[in-house]
């Protein structure tokens, strides 16, 4: 049960006090760290130095990480919540929803700043979206990285313990910074990116169905979200970001969409801030429901190792 108070613990962390200072944040320094190789990577541009990097970096920051846990051995509580801080780094809830929050704000007061607060979250040029796409944008942001910067790092914490979280967000990181698909990373971000699609197969699927699920709970439209994820979200380029994004789309009843890309979901209801509000509702009971849940399936599956043993 050790794991899962570290992992409540992270939750209570991240929840109250944020992201850590960027000077000693692990994934600024993961940043960082790959973006001085980032240059000797594109010179050789092919997808085996890309593979070797991303297998050389996971090596490199799960060490560091195991062994500056290991210094605290000498003390269980203070070893368990150093393991706790820095799993906390490793997922996002304050930053994801405050981020969503500000942009409601915005939409209301200003749209120039909202713009900006969004070209933050998205890849878009947001210069000249609306309103309406700029509130498409910011649910599209916040329900795909349910995924990436909550369920994803969590659900490996689980399995492998707080290495296993600091793996899922030095894959993230990998291809958040190389895995794009541009002339310059298409070669080098290939096994980031492909590494990064399997390891959010399942958790993106799991979120989808939590999604609709938190939609039963809150008296939204489940059975649409449930309809909307299965006709809709293989749309997206990523073979999982439309799992959360389409099941969102459904339960809110709104059509999200990006410009040349992917239109998800139907225009029942119009895009306006409220709809954010709604999405971040759907996005804290999503979240607490993964995390009960998960909880009780750890919980039940150690009771039967140990019952096994």
């Amino acid at each position: 049960m050790n794991i899962l108070f570290i992992i409540l613990v992270a939750i209570i962390i991240d929840i109250v006090f944020g992201e850590l200072p960027s000077q000693i944040h692990p994934v600024v320094m993961m940043g960082k760290f790959i973006d001085i190789f980032k240059g000797f990577l594109t010179k050789r541009n092919s997808k085996l130095a890309g593979a070797i990097f991303t297998i050389l970096m996971i090596v490199v920051f799960v060490t560091a990480f195991f062994l500056i846990i290991q210094l605290f051995t000498f003390n269980y509580l203070i070893y368990l919540l150093i393991s706790a801080i820095i799993l906390s780094t490793t997922f996002a809830i304050k930053v994801l929803l405050n981020s969503a929050e500000h942009i409601k704000n915005d939409l209301n007061q200003d749209i120039e700043t909202a713009r900006k607060s969004v070209s933050y979250l998205v890849s878009r040029d947001t210069s000249k979206l609306s309103n309406e796409e700029l509130v498409s944008a910011t649910v599209e942001s916040l329900t795909e990285n349910i995924t990436d910067s909550v369920v994803s790092p969590i659900f490996y914490t689980f399995i492998f313990g707080v290495l296993g979280g600091i793996t899922c967000r030095v894959i993230n990181t990998l291809d958040a910074m190389v895995g794009y698909k541009n002339p310059e990373n298409i070669k080098i971000g290939w096994f980031p990116a492909k590494l990064d699609d399997i390891m959010n197969y399942i958790p993106a699927r799991v979120t989808g169905i939590l999604v609709t699920l938190a939609a039963l709970l809150l008296r939204f439209d489940w059975k649409s979200s449930y309809t909307i994820m299965m006709r809709d979200a293989s749309k997206t380029p990523s073979p999982n970001s439309g799992y959360p994004m389409a099941a969102a789309a459904g339960a809110l009843g709104i059509k999200l969409k990006k410009i040349g890309c992917y239109e998800i979901g139907d225009s029942i209801n119009p895009l306006n801030p409220d709809k954010i509000t709604e999405a971040l509702l759907l996005t804290k009971i999503t979240i607490i429901l993964f995390v009960v849940l998960a909880s009780v399936v750890f919980g039940i599956f150690l009771t039967i190792a140990e019952l096994l043993i």
